[in-house]
């Protein structure tokens, strides 16, 4: 009983469950249907949700700070539509759209970053009004879905790179490198440090002399970056901008958050677990897919359960930990 409890009461325990959980579903996955387990089919888990992963990084920063961020989903729209625009309309060079395009992403995370601290406002209620700012920016540029044809967004969206029998695209690679600068970040530098302290207690923070608004303006850059860089990610994949790309992307993205691990009340979370936890939603969706039989919104239908489960065990977790 005392090891269960010891078990149950570790930090790792959240993150232990959703490798586990990615384990069982692959393991039947691989029972159920031949050719699951194929390397391709795996690696194509992280082709199909890489833009899902960058911005899930972002999204792991805001919620262990305590916070929330809702405009992930139309940032990455609005992204996909300045490069479309930009690239098919002005004829820049793609290197100067992707820079221009990431440069804005991150000035919109800042000012409602800014906006969060120095007003003292609900991160909830600034960043939904910055997913139906953005969302309308969209609108403003075009109605309509805009075809990228540029060569080197077509070759980069063609781009195979072999790994073990199979290929990966490049914006897997861009994904994962994300996801490793990220854990570093957060766990060996003083910035990552400061991220951890003002989720946990924001006025322990200030007493220590944290710099608590830089730390969140920065917060919210960076996941504007990762949401503009999953936007570019996502005109690879779909070499067009749309403004209804992404439709509730933002709610994947916490989602795979907190089934990684990452409790919603902030101050604790393994930027790690977005990756388990993203490719727990991206095995659900593959399986569904093998099957042929279910509706996709079976997929919401499962990660809904999944995601109240995961809930209730945190905050049993958090129960159990301050009765000790």
């Amino acid at each position: 009983m005392t090891n269960t409890r010891s078990l149950t009461s570790s930090p790792y325990f959240t993150s232990l469950v959703t490798v586990a959980l990615l384990l069982v579903l692959l393991g039947a996955g691989g029972w159920a249907y031949p050719g699951f387990l194929s390397e391709q089919v795996l690696f194509n888990l992280l082709i199909d949700n890489a833009f899902l992963l960058v911005i899930a990084v972002g999204m792991s920063f805001v919620i262990i700070s305590g916070g929330i961020d809702l405009s992930v989903g139309s940032v990455l729209a609005l992204t996909t539509m300045i490069s479309a625009w930009l690239l098919q309309t002005w004829h820049w060079p793609p290197l100067v759209v992707i820079a221009i395009s990431l440069a804005i992403g991150a000035g919109f995370g800042a000012a409602m970053g800014a906006l969060i601290h120095y007003f003292k406002l609900q991160p909830f209620i600034v960043t939904l009004a910055g997913m139906f700012l953005a969302r309308g920016l969209c609108y403003l540029i075009s109605i309509n879905s805009i075809t990228i044809d540029d060569p080197t967004f077509v070759a980069v969206s063609q781009a195979q790179l072999p790994v073990l029998g199979g290929f990966i695209s490049p914006g897997a690679l861009i994904a994962l490198i994300t996801l490793a600068v990220a854990i570093y970040v957060a766990h060996c530098t003083p910035f990552g440090r400061a991220i951890y302290a003002v989720g946990g207690n924001e006025q322990s923070a200030l007493m220590m002399g944290l710099r608590v608004g830089r730390t969140k303006v920065l917060i919210y850059a960076f996941s504007g970056f990762c949401a503009a860089l999953a936007g570019v990610l996502f005109s690879f994949y779909m070499l067009s901008g749309y403004g209804l790309h992404a439709q509730g992307t933002e709610l994947d993205a916490i989602a795979a958050v907190v089934i990684g691990g990452t409790l919603l009340s902030g101050g604790y979370g393994y930027v790690a677990g977005a990756l388990s936890g993203v490719l727990v939603l991206g095995a659900i969706q593959t399986l569904i897919a093998f099957d042929g039989t279910l509706s996709s919104w079976w997929t919401k239908i499962v990660i809904g359960g999944l995601l109240f489960i995961f809930c209730v065990v945190q905050r049993l977790m958090a129960i159990g930990a301050a009765k000790k």
